[in-house]
């Protein structure tokens, strides 16, 4: 009598892509609002420099702080610039930003937690490191990082994807561990697969989802980060526009003329509620004590 071994057979990760979730989401009528801001926003960034109708850097001092109406909808901002093409040319900045970050972020993370759920022995070491980083409030440790590491695109993105690293980690060890316990892991050590080719193929593949959907919630807080650092003056610097700098810009004027702060801080506001109503919506859709 032969046993017949056949390679393990990968499970569904969370189902995110079936089509009777995307139904479901299109039902939770906050979601599907979310959803379509962050597409319209995303869309008018991509297109700024076809929708926005000034140039962004182009002052006119003699236009400064002019209210909303006529040929600047928006008004001006304190250097006489267009707050609408400011403000597109900022979500861009922004969300590219956001999005480099929560990348780099999801890496780092995902690389320790599948680390620390494989290799048992490196378990303690790996996650109590990510105790102590945790143990700092995201806005401190983006601070201090962006301090050491200065200004500029490439050091904001490495500071930020930095401080968006450990509460990643976190979720995929939590996932990771649970995935090891699964009988296509120890079937795939039976047939004889490599570590590399068993976190490749079966473990990332399945710890996927859940990671996917914390990092879409994660977003939402790696823009804010990115606004506050750029409101403190540690993000990028002027005359770059940036939606925490533009907003930092009309701080002095908030009563000559709030359009400048309110605006930017109210696309802020918006980007990171949207954001987090669709992170929750596809952490209940994925969640399978609550599939139906």
């Amino acid at each position: 009598m032969s046993t017949d071994i056949t390679a393990p057979q990968t499970a569904n990760p969370a189902g995110i892509a079936r089509p009777h979730l995307l139904r479901r989401l299109s039902r939770d009528p906050l979601a599907l609002i979310a959803l379509i801001f962050l597409v319209a926003i995303v869309v008018a960034a991509l297109l700024a420099p076809v929708l926005a109708p000034f140039d962004p850097y182009d002052t006119n001092l003699r236009m400064r702080l002019r209210p909303p109406g006529g040929d600047h909808l928006l008004g001006t901002d304190t250097q006489g610039r267009d707050m609408l093409t400011r403000l597109l040319y900022g979500a861009r900045t922004t969300l590219a930003l956001g999005f480099a970050s929560i990348v780099v972020g999801s890496l780092i993370g995902t690389s320790i937690g599948l680390a620390a759920a494989f290799y048992r022995r490196l378990e303690g070491p790996l996650m109590r490191l990510v105790d102590i980083l945790l143990s700092f409030p995201s806005i401190l440790f983006g601070l201090a990082l962006a301090a050491m590491l200065g200004v500029g695109m490439d050091s904001l993105v490495i500071a930020l994807g930095l401080s968006a690293a450990p509460p990643i980690a976190r979720v995929a060890r939590a996932t990771a561990a649970s995935v090891m316990q699964a009988e296509y892991m120890d079937a795939g050590r039976v047939i004889g697969l490599s570590d590399g080719a068993l976190i490749r193929r079966y473990l990332l593949r399945n710890c996927a989802a859940p990671i996917v959907v914390y990092c879409s919630l994660q977003f939402g807080e790696t823009i804010l980060l990115a606004a506050a650092l750029g409101f403190l003056g540690l993000g990028l610097q002027p005359p770059t526009a940036e939606l925490g700098s533009i907003a930092a810009e009309g701080r002095s004027f908030i009563f000559l003329a709030p359009h400048v702060s309110t605006a930017a801080s109210l696309l802020i506001f918006m980007i990171v509620l949207s954001c987090n109503l669709l992170g929750d919506a596809f952490r209940d859709l994925t969640d399978p004590k609550l599939q139906r």
